[in-house]
């Protein structure tokens, strides 16, 4: 990723990409040389292998200069060498697995994407083969191995995708600035002060927005595809109903995909394309209905009007949050959802009859990026939660009509 990007965020995905070898390494290395029933020959294998890994990683990527780690076939090979390493090391003890998963990581120096993609691909049979074995000859176990590969490799591929287009609009921007900077030599001061704001807001905007959206979408996308990965494996005996979970993950990952190319195009959300926001509404509540099983009641109050596509955009984001973390934190048995037009403000409400909030309500990115959505088109977020008795959430906003200013 461009320098110009965000010194700070990069450096800090840089510093992430060079320590997770040196942190899964010695816990896999632990791990396996605590296992029972290992000869002192065992253990002497492992640990050459191990300290082979570790010269490898540490000569062909953390010694390495950022501007290398840029260049395809310098990395290429050290990709290969990663891979082949990592089916060694998962040859002797399948909890190097643990291991593997930073082939997942450094896929991201690949360049260009399909380079990426490829790698992701790769670390993808590898972990899958050598943690489970090559699948029976049926179709079912071929669909089931296939699925979860294909699932891997298209979610975090599109995290490289992603990347690798907020580069080259960073790199436009750069070049843009460079431009400028040419031009309005004369008034050096005057420009570097411009060019100092118009960075620093630009850089913060896409990052607020690109965070959210990545939130929003994405993040929320891989935890309904784990979520339907793990209930396949619960049910492996029957493929019937496995094969059901698997189709949900792969429809889970392509409606991700999809809303990866609207973040990085800015475009607004899928549900609101053709419908007004109760619909929209209606249609996200039930498919979180279908997906968790959970009582939904969904209502919608008062005279409906069309509103700013600012003001749908929040509401829809604000709602697809909060039943996300009713899922992962409230263990709740029924959510109700409430949108009312009043006749100057829109009202939304979400509750639930779950174990409550014991933090406050600061907590989180995504209570954050909810009320920073909210504040930005002039409304307000309340939250009432007790622990033991369920958390309620109003949101508060402008009517603002559809073409108003």
């Amino acid at each position: 990723m461009s320098g110009d990007a965000g010194p700070d965020g990069d450096r800090w995905y840089d510093t992430l990409l060079v320590w997770t070898p040196w942190l899964l390494l010695p816990a896999s290395t632990v791990i396996a040389l605590t296992q029972p029933g290992r000869t002192w020959r065992d253990h002497a294998i492992t640990l050459g292998l191990v300290g082979a890994t570790a010269g490898w990683v540490y000569l062909g990527h953390t010694r390495v200069p950022p501007d290398r780690r840029r260049r395809t076939l310098p990395m290429l090979s050290y990709f290969a060498g990663l891979l082949t390493l990592c089916v060694a090391l998962m040859t002797r003890d399948v909890i190097f697995l643990l291991f593997a998963i930073t082939g997942f990581f450094h896929a991201y120096h690949l360049r260009p994407w399909p380079l990426g993609a490829a790698g992701v691909f790769g670390t993808s049979i590898v972990i899958n083969t050598m943690a489970s074995g090559v699948p029976a000859m049926t179709v079912p176990s071929l669909g089931t191995y296939l699925g979860v590969i294909v699932v891997q490799t298209v979610a975090i591929s599109a995290g490289i995708v992603l990347a690798e287009r907020t580069t080259a609009q960073h790199e436009q921007r750069r070049q843009l600035v460079a431009r400028l900077e040419a031009a309005l030599e004369e008034n050096a001061e005057l420009h570097a002060q411009l060019l100092a704001q118009a960075r620093a807001a630009g850089v913060r905007d896409e990052r607020q927005r690109m965070a959210g959206e990545i939130h929003d979408s994405l993040a929320q996308g891989l935890t309904g595809i784990i979520t339907q990965v793990q209930a396949a494996q619960r049910v492996w005996h029957s493929p019937t109903r496995a094969r059901e979970h698997v189709d949900r993950a792969l429809a889970l990952a392509r409606d991700g995909l999809d809303e990866a190319r609207r973040s990085v195009q800015a475009l607004q959300p899928r549900q609101l394309e053709a419908a007004h926001l109760p619909a929209a509404l209606g249609e996200l509540v039930g498919c979180w209905a279908d997906d968790t099983g959970l009582a939904v009641r969904f209502d919608v109050t008062g005279e409906q009007v069309a509103l700013s596509p600012a003001i749908d955009v929040t509401l829809l984001r604000v709602a697809q949050e909060t039943l996300h973390n009713v899922l992962r934190h409230a263990d709740a048995s029924r959510v109700g959802v409430t949108l009312s037009y009043l006749t100057d403000v829109v009202l939304l409400d979400v509750r639930d009859d779950g174990q409550g909030m014991n933090g406050g309500a600061d907590q989180g990115f995504g209570l954050r990026s909810m009320m920073q959505r909210v504040r930005g088109v002039g409304g307000v977020m309340e939250i009432e939660s007790a622990p033991g008795e369920g958390t309620a959430i109003s949101v508060r906003v402008p009517a603002i009509p559809t073409g108003a200013a």
